[in-house]
């Protein structure tokens, strides 16, 4: 093989290094994040197992040995259940008086 070849098989194995990397911390951070949502309901649950069985499923939208769809699938599961943790957070905060929807504007003091 020419030298051309040895570097482009060399930046694309670093490539694809880099990006299976990125799915295991994304899939351990989606991991990390289940911990969280207990009773939050069968959205989270669908949006947890479906996240972890497309990575871990052989077909994909790519070939395997480039995993951004899988890291798409990933950090969309990954953003959806952080919001469900939130949102639940929220509602554990509110007081039993006070509206569900925050006010459209913060009130300012007036000088």
């Amino acid at each position: 093989m020419s030298r051309q070849a040895w570097v482009l098989v060399v930046v694309a194995g670093i490539l694809a290094i880099a990006t299976l990397v990125g799915a295991v911390v994304l899939a351990v951070r989606v991991v990390r994040t289940r911990r969280l949502l207990t009773g939050l309901g069968a959205g989270g649950k669908v949006a947890f197992y479906g996240a972890l069985i497309y990575t871990i499923f052989p077909v994909d939208l790519l070939p395997d040995p480039i995993y951004l769809d899988d890291m798409g699938v990933l950090a969309g599961a990954l953003i959806y259940l952080t919001r469900l943790v939130q949102q639940r957070r929220a509602a554990e905060r509110r007081l039993p008086g006070q509206p569900d929807a925050p006010p459209d504007r913060v009130r300012r003091r007036v000088k």
